[in-house]
C-alpha cells in the first residue's frame, strides 16, 4: 500500500515542483537567447512558463473551487502559450532539438498532471454537491 503524502499548500503538489522546475530551467536557458530576443521571446516565455505554476498558487485553498478550477483553466492557457514559445524558439535555432523534445515531453507531462488534479477537483466539487 502506498502511503500519500498530506499536502497543507501549493508547494506539496508535485505538479507545482515540476512546473516551478521548468519555469526556472527555461528561464535559465532563454537568457542565453541573442540579445534582440532577450525582451521578446525570451520575456514572454519566461513570463507564462512562471504563470503556470502561479495560476496554481494563486487558486490554492480558495473557498470557491471554481475558482480553483479557473486558475487550472488559465494555467492551461499558459501551458499552450509557453509550448508555441519554445517551438518559436527551436525553430529560431535558440535551443537545440534534443532541449525543445525534453522541455516538450516534461511539460506534456505537467499538462496530463495538471488534468489529473483538475478532475480530482470536479469529484470533489460533485461529491459536496457545489454548483
Amino acid at each position: 500500500m502506498v502511503e500519500r503524502k498530506k499536502i497543507k499548500s501549493f508547494e506539496d503538489l508535485e505538479v507545482y515542483q515540476k512546473l516551478l522546475e521548468l519555469h526556472l530551467e527555461v528561464s535559465k536557458i532563454s537568457l542565453k537567447f541573442p540579445k534582440y530576443e532577450l525582451y521578446e521571446l525570451g520575456s514572454q516565455i519566461r513570463r507564462s512558463s512562471n504563470s503556470i505554476p502561479a495560476n496554481l498558487a494563486e487558486g490554492w485553498n480558495n473557498k470557491h473551487i471554481n475558482i480553483y478550477l479557473e486558475g487550472i483553466n488559465r494555467a492551461f492557457g499558459e501551458y499552450q502559450e509557453t509550448l508555441h514559445h519554445l517551438q518559436v524558439a527551436y525553430r529560431k535555432g535558440h535551443i537545440d532539438k534534443d532541449a525543445y523534445l525534453n522541455y516538450r515531453q516534461r511539460y506534456e507531462e505537467s499538462a496530463k498532471m495538471l488534468r489529473g488534479l483538475e478532475s480530482a477537483l470536479m469529484r470533489w466539487k460533485a461529491k459536496k454537491g457545489e454548483r
